[in-house]
């Protein structure tokens, strides 16, 4: 019931980011809602909600056909659910049928979060909640669809890898967007995609908004890599620093027998990993213990075991 929930909470963030702040903009941060926004620009009376049941239903089934990938039943709730949640909260913000078409920020929810002369503020704002609704999505066992398969569709069938090809499509898609709404700026295609901002300005937050949603994204699921590893080497007694862990610093940590290579004497290698905030006050003990020994702090990506994260579990989705 929990993961039940989280997938329509995920899935109303993602739509408010996108009905608020990426969608009146024309900016363009890949993947199907991307071109939806492309098309919408061009075919304006079809809402860019209803533009991606038609990109990802498609893309499911040849998911399930091409990729064999089993479609879960809380993939297509999400899947489902996302357009109809996007285009009931455009109804509600925009006073009429012509500011629903035209997507006018001037008009929605009565020109209060209208951020035309704001564009950084509306790309910042609209990717985190694009990547914080994604990373809820996917952490509660669902996925969104979109590039994703057509990048490992790639993987599959054109041998290349999965974040090179993926980059590959969300490029093509804002490449694709440029050329359309230069050509509509020149009067060549109809629509306004073009027109109130310079499309080269467009395209460049739109690759700021892919950039923001995929770090979003990834911490969203896997939470802030901010630990160190700490290798403390000394050839003296460290019971002053055994004390301090297992005490106020309320951890363990382990002790490896070593060799010096130069002067074949015994010594103590100490392995702990602490979070960022706790590495000074390491340091300072082990100046107390041995003002000699040599210490490397590294970073340590992830760590699991008791007193940190559990494991993952068979088939659970992890953020690199």
């Amino acid at each position: 019931m929990k993961n039940w929930i989280l997938v329509f909470v995920g899935t109303a963030v993602m739509c408010a980011g996108f009905v608020f702040f990426i969608n009146p903009y024309n900016i363009v941060p890949g993947g199907s809602y991307g071109c939806s926004i492309v098309l919408h620009s061009l075919f304006p009376t079809v809402q860019v909600g209803t533009f991606g049941y038609i990109f990802d239903i498609p893309l499911l089934i040849l998911s399930a056909v091409l990729l064999g990938r089993k479609l879960g039943a809380k993939t297509l709730a999400s899947v489902l659910t996302t357009p109809l949640i996007m285009n009931g909260l455009s109804l509600l913000i925009y006073p009429s049928t012509e500011a629903l078409h035209a997507l006018d920020p001037a008009q929605m929810l009565g020109g209060n979060l209208d951020l035309t002369h704001h564009l950084l503020l509306a790309v910042i704002m609209g990717s985190v909640l694009i990547g914080i609704g994604c990373g809820i999505v996917v952490k509660a066992g669902a996925t969104s669809g979109g590039s994703d398969i057509v990048a490992m569709i790639m993987q599959k069938f054109a041998h290349i890898r999965f974040s090179r090809s993926l980059i590959i499509v969300d490029g093509t898609i804002v490449f694709t967007a440029l050329c359309i709404f230069m050509a509509q700026a020149l009067g060549i295609l109809p629509g306004e995609g073009g027109k109130t901002t310079s499309p080269v300005i467009l395209m460049l937050y739109s690759l700021l908004s892919i950039y923001i949603i995929a770090v979003v994204v990834a911490r969203t699921i896997s939470g802030s890599k901010d630990d160190k590893m700490m290798f403390v080497i000394s050839d003296k007694d460290l019971t002053l620093l055994h004390d301090y862990i297992l005490g106020p610093l309320d951890r363990t940590a382990t002790i490896i027998p070593a060799t010096g290579l130069y002067s074949r004497a015994p010594k103590e290698m100490l392995c702990i990993v602490v979070p960022y905030k706790q590495v000074d006050v390491v340091k300072r003990k082990v100046r107390e213990a041995d003002p000699t020994a040599f210490v490397i702090v590294t970073d340590a990506y992830d760590t699991y075991g008791e007193g940190w994260k559990t494991l993952p579990k068979e088939g659970e989705i992890e953020a690199e």
